[in-house]
C-alpha cells in the first residue's frame, strides 16, 4: 500500500497586527486592566462609565452553550444599561447585604486576543480569574470574557461584556454577588 498525502488547509491564526488600523492589543489590554482595577477598588460608578450608553453585561449559566440568548435561556446576570446602573447603585449601598461589608476582590486578566475589528466594532476575548475574599473565605471564579468594544469620541468603551464561567456550579453560595 502506498501512502496518500492529504493536503490540509493552513491554520490561520489571527494576529493583533491584522487589526492595527482599528486598534492595538496594548490599547485593549489597557482598557481591560483599568476595568479590573476599578472593580477591585470598588469604583463601580467609574467602571460603569467604561460602557457605552447601550452597554450590556451578561453571565450565562454554566451549562449553556456559548451562543445562548438571555431572551430564552436562564442567565445568572443579563443586564442592559439601565439594569447595570441599578446594579451599581444597589452594590454601593449598605443595604446590599451580600456585599456589605464589601468583599475584597482581585481580577486577573490574561490571554487577551483581538478576534476581529472594524471601524464600528472590536471583538476581544480574554481569560480571567476573579478571587473574592470575605469573612475568611475565598472563592475563585474562573472563565473567559468576550467583549464587544466601540470607539466613542476616540475612546474605547464596552458595548457588551459576556463572562463565561468554567465552573461546573457556583459554590458555595450558588450566586454571583460581585461583578466579574
Amino acid at each position: 500500500m502506498s501512502a496518500v498525502a492529504i493536503e490540509k488547509e493552513p491554520v490561520v491564526v489571527p494576529s493583533s497586527s491584522d487589526f492595527a488600523a482599528f486598534v492595538t492589543r496594548t490599547e485593549v489590554e489597557d482598557l481591560l486592566y483599568h476595568e479590573a482595577e476599578l472593580l477591585d477598588t470598588w469604583q463601580l460608578r467609574d467602571w460603569l462609565e467604561l460602557f457605552t450608553d447601550d452597554g450590556e453585561y451578561y453571565v450565562p449559566a454554566t451549562d449553556l452553550p456559548r451562543d445562548a440568548s438571555a431572551d430564552d435561556s436562564l442567565f445568572y446576570i443579563a443586564d442592559n444599561h439601565v439594569r447595570l446602573q441599578e446594579r451599581v447603585i444597589r452594590l454601593m449601598k449598605k443595604t446590599a447585604h451580600s456585599e456589605y461589608p464589601r468583599s475584597r476582590t482581585r481580577h486577573l486578566v490574561s490571554n487577551v486576543r483581538i478576534l476581529g475589528a472594524s471601524e464600528d466594532e472590536i471583538r476581544v476575548a480574554a481569560a480571567f480569574v476573579t478571587y473574592r475574599m470575605k469573612f475568611g473565605n475565598s472563592d475563585a471564579y474562573i472563565g473567559s470574557t468576550h467583549y464587544r468594544l466601540r470607539r466613542v469620541d476616540g475612546t474605547l468603551r464596552i458595548a457588551e461584556k459576556r463572562c463565561f464561567l468554567d465552573l461546573e456550579a457556583l459554590r458555595p453560595h450558588g450566586r454571583v454577588s460581585i461583578i466579574l
